[in-house]
């Protein structure tokens, strides 16, 4: 090869390979901008992470996944021998070792709540592991990662299937713990969440009222963190912090200003998206889980913008606002004893719930949400008919035909209707399963009736006598054999069961309301007397 030709193909190749090097950088430049703005890379710094994750982010790069790998086969080694507290940290360890991989934390989540809390025979620790699970999720997570749909939708999964659904012998205890934690968080059983909303932040009233910043001086306190620390210990301010403060709308503003802050710190709550939740689809009972799992499903589909988790969070929404309709209403709680916790329908959702159900269908042209919202309107019918509107329970059995003209089940007067929902069960039921449904609406009907609603309390208790004649009616040939009790026994020994087991408070009420009952009845009958003489 001769000088010429060498460099003929030296200024061809020296270009050429200029080129390739700027096209190629250009292009490790785009590609690092994409991995970092769809987060696909674990070895950049994550945005408000505290020194640990910052210190491990920097300093093992991306060796920390191999360090999270080695934690990942320890926490398999200690479930399988039973070794779960040790579990806990491992769990935050490896959140921290990789914060941007949100499967794997949502996975030690599950395990945490459905998995590990089974293994438990106490109530209480089994209530401890599904805390931890929902925590896990939520203060950390969420912090590193507060825009990612599968996050939330994950989160309220757990509230809506674990804490609300029945297949856990231990919800009715998950659901009253939950109940006392968020009561000690509002300050009341149901708060005021327009005053939540609108309340300041804790640390600008102190700065700018000289009146409250002096009473929390004279309280003792040296500052808003010693004030907050008291605060949330207690669920309220102590005596000598009340006596401080010499104007109770001060000390009133402090003490919303510092929920709020709870809610939004611990709990992730901010009382602005509840009160637009309210005004969405009605007053929530915010200690049920219900209203958690459609908080966070609502949060997912607002920040998915792939179409993720959107119909699995229309599901949880619309099943989770069906839930809080047939019981999203705290009747009895106890602090005691949590198997008097009770709950009753909030009627109050019952044109959001079926609108809900409708916009999700239309949206999702599924044909799953159209038998969803049928489904629901028979519950809502007789729910409705239940509890006296029989004005609401008509309207719901017209749109019924409307929506389903040719089904002939939906062409029958209400009344039948409802009976027939009623005791379809109990045609083919044991004397022991009818005996449970008759007994399950006696035992309702006390508890309403202790709690003054009295018309509700003898709506159920004349559905458990159409019930019973309907469950004789089907079984009078073999009575001898799967005969149940005269009704009148039945119902009296229930009531007498209530009023032993009752919480004190509601066993007296329960017994003034059936002694003004007895006083009305007896009136009644002295006065068809009275009319028989004359």
């Amino acid at each position: 090869m001769n000088f010429a030709k060498l460099r003929t193909m030296l200024m061809i190749a020296i270009p050429a390979l200029a080129l390739f090097v700027f096209a190629s950088n250009s292009l490790q430049v785009k590609m690092n901008e994409i991995r970092t703005r769809e987060k696909l890379t674990d070895t950049g710094i994550v945005e408000n992470a505290p020194p640990i994750v910052a210190f491990t982010t920097v300093a093992l790069g991306s060796f920390r996944g191999l360090l999270a790998d080695l934690l990942w086969l320890r926490t398999v080694r200690l479930q399988d021998r039973g070794q779960y507290f040790e579990m806990v940290q491992l769990a935050s360890w490896i959140t921290k070792l990789q914060p941007r991989f949100t499967g794997a934390t949502a996975y030690l989540a599950w395990n945490m709540a459905y998995n590990i809390s089974v293994t438990c025979s106490s109530f209480e620790d089994r209530w401890r592991w599904v805390k931890k699970g929902i925590e896990l999720i939520r203060d950390e997570a969420l912090f590193y990662n507060p825009g990612d749909p599968v996050l939330y939708k994950e989160l309220g999964w757990i509230y809506q299937h674990k804490l609300g659904n029945m297949m856990d012998d231990a919800n009715i205890y998950y659901k009253n713990q939950m109940a006392l934690e968020m009561m000690k968080v509002f300050g009341a059983e149901i708060p005021d969440w327009e005053a939540l909303s609108s309340a300041a932040d804790p640390a600008t009233l102190l700065k700018e009222s000289t009146e409250i910043a002096a009473a929390v001086s004279a309280a003792g306190f040296s500052g808003l963190d010693a004030v907050e620390k008291d605060f949330r210990t207690r669920g309220a301010f102590g005596l000598s912090t009340r006596e401080a403060f010499k104007n109770p709308g001060d000390m009133n503003r402090l003490d919303l200003a510092l929920r709020k802050k709870w809610l939004k710190e611990k709990y992730r709550l901010d009382p602005d998206r509840i009160v637009g939740l309210n005004s969405k689809y009605g007053a929530l009972d915010w200690r049920l889980p219900e209203a958690h799992a459609i908080y966070w499903a609502t949060l997912g589909i607002t920040y998915d913008k792939n179409g993720q988790v959107e119909i699995n969070c229309d599901r949880m929404i619309t099943q989770s606002l069906k839930e809080a309709f047939m019981a999203g209403r705290i009747l009895i709680y106890d602090e005691q004893d949590f198997r008097n916790f009770m709950t009753v329908p909030n009627l109050n959702l019952t044109d959001a719930v079926r609108k809900t159900y409708q916009e999700a269908y239309d949206r999702q042209k599924s044909s799953s949400f159209r038998g969803a919202l049928e489904n629901f309107m028979v519950d809502a019918i007789v729910l409705l008919y239940n509890f006296g509107q029989y004005k609401k329970a008509e309207e719901y059995l017209g749109q019924l035909r409307g929506f389903s003209p040719a089904n002939t089940k939906f062409k029958q007067p209400l009344d039948n209707f409802v009976l027939k929902e009623w005791t379809e069960d109990v045609q083919m039921s044991s004397p022991r399963q009818a005996m449970d449904i008759i007994s399950g609406l006696v035992y309702r009907s006390c508890f309403l009736l202790a709690a003054g609603e009295r018309n509700s309390s003898a709506s159920h208790e004349r559905m458990a006598e159409a019930v019973y004649k309907r469950y004789y009616a089907d079984q009078k040939v073999s009575w001898g054999r799967m005969g149940l009790p005269p009704f009148d026994t039945i119902k009296n020994d229930i009531v007498k069961k209530c009023i032993e087991i009752f919480p004190e408070r509601t066993a007296k009420a329960l017994k003034q309301q059936l002694e003004i009952l007895e006083f009305e009845n007896k009136s009644i009958e002295r006065k068809k007397e009275e009319k028989k003489e004359k």
